[in-house]
C-alpha cells in the first residue's frame, strides 16, 4: 500500500508521505480538535479547494458525474428532504452542530427561511462562518462545545449534525446533548463517518492499520458504527419518536478522489497560498485516498439519521 502510494505522487508525494506518517495529529481532548480545525480553517486551504462545505458531496443514486461542489450543496438538500426538515415552518429554530464554516447553515437560512445558531468548537471557524454570513441572513455562530451545549432543554424545532460525530469521544454524551435540545415533536438530521460493526466481521490485520491512521491523521477518537450510534440515540432519556437510518455510502464515495482532483482542477487556489500549501495538499492525501479505500471496502460506511415523528 505504502510503494502505491510512492508511486502515485512522486517525489514530492514521498516528502509529503513521510510528514504524513511522522506527525502527531491524534485525538488528545477538545482541544486538539479544536487546535486541528483552526489550523485546518487559518491556512485557507479547504475552503480555497472545496468551498464553503466541508463535508462530502452527494452524486445521486447511481452516482453520477457532478461538480464537486455542486454535490455538496445537494448534500445538504438531500439531507434536508430525507429527514423532513422541508416541512418544518419558516422561522424555526435549528441547531447546527459542528458548523464548519458555515455553509449547510446559510442554505437552510437562505433556502429553506429557517433560523439557524450554528456551532463548532473551533473559534476560527465560527470567526470565518461569521464573515462569509451575509447581514440579514437568519444564522449565527457561536463556539461551543457539542458534548457540553451550553442551551436550555427542548429549544430547537430542529436539530442538524454532519460528520461531526468522529471527534466526539463519549457517543452516548453526544447523542444525549443532540437530543436533549430539541422539542418534543421535533426533526434530527445526522450523517456521519461510520465503522463497520463489529458483529459483521473482525479488522484483518490491513485494516487495523488503517483504521489507526483514519484515527491518528484527522483527530478522531473513535467511530460509530450506524447500528451502535442508533442505539446511541434510541438509549438516550431525550428520546421521544422512531429512529430511522440509511446508508449513503455509495451516494458520497467519489467526493474522496475528488477532494483530491480539486487540487489539479484548481491549481492557482493551491499554488496562490505558497509552497506550504502546495506541501499541506500533498501531505491530506494519503489519508483521502484511505478514506476512499476504507468506504469503497465496506470498512466504513456513511450513515444518516433521522427521528420520525
Amino acid at each position: 500500500m505504502l510503494a502505491g502510494l510512492l508511486l502515485l505522487t512522486g517525489a514530492a508525494g514521498a516528502t509529503a508521505l513521510l510528514i504524513w506518517l511522522q506527525r502527531d495529529r491524534r485525538y488528545h481532548s477538545s482541544d486538539s480538535v479544536a487546535a486541528a480545525y483552526d489550523a485546518w480553517t487559518d491556512d485557507q486551504l479547504l475552503e480555497r479547494l472545496w468551498g464553503d462545505h466541508v463535508h462530502l458531496g452527494h452524486y445521486g443514486n447511481p452516482p453520477g458525474s457532478v461538480d464537486f461542489r455542486q454535490a455538496k450543496e445537494a448534500f445538504v438538500h438531500e439531507l434536508v428532504r430525507w429527514s423532513g426538515l422541508d416541512q418544518l415552518p419558516r422561522g424555526s429554530r435549528v441547531l447546527d452542530v459542528g458548523c464548519g464554516i458555515g455553509g449547510s447553515a446559510r442554505i437552510l437560512a437562505r433556502d429553506y427561511g429557517l433560523d439557524v445558531l450554528g456551532v463548532s468548537i473551533s473559534p476560527a471557524q465560527i470567526r470565518r462562518a461569521t464573515e462569509l454570513t451575509p447581514a440579514g441572513l437568519s444564522c449565527r455562530f457561536e463556539v461551543m462545545d457539542a458534548l457540553n451545549l451550553q442551551l436550555p432543554d427542548r429549544q430547537f424545532d430542529a436539530v442538524w449534525t454532519v460528520e461531526a460525530g468522529p471527534h466526539m469521544p463519549d457517543k452516548q454524551r453526544f447523542a444525549d446533548e443532540l437530543l436533549r435540545v430539541l422539542r418534543p415533536g421535533g426533526c434530527l438530521a445526522a450523517a456521519d463517518w461510520n465503522r463497520r460493526a463489529p458483529k459483521d466481521g473482525a479488522m484483518n490485520s490491513t485494516e487495523r492499520w488503517v483504521m489507526r491512521q483514519l484515527l491518528n491523521q484527522w483527530a478522531h477518537p473513535e467511530f460509530a458504527s450506524i447500528s451502535g450510534f442508533r442505539a446511541n440515540l434510541e438509549a438516550s432519556p431525550h428520546q421521544r419518536g422512531l429512529i430511522s437510518t440509511g446508508d449513503w455510502t455509495l451516494a458520497t464515495l467519489p467526493s474522496w478522489f475528488d477532494s483530491i482532483a480539486e487540487g489539479l482542477r484548481r491549481p492557482w487556489a493551491v499554488l496562490g497560498l505558497g509552497p506550504k500549501a502546495v506541501l499541506q495538499g500533498l501531505r491530506e492525501t494519503p489519508t483521502l485516498l484511505l478514506m476512499h479505500w476504507a468506504f469503497a471496502t465496506g470498512l466504513m460506511q456513511f450513515g444518516v439519521f433521522r427521528l420520525s415523528r
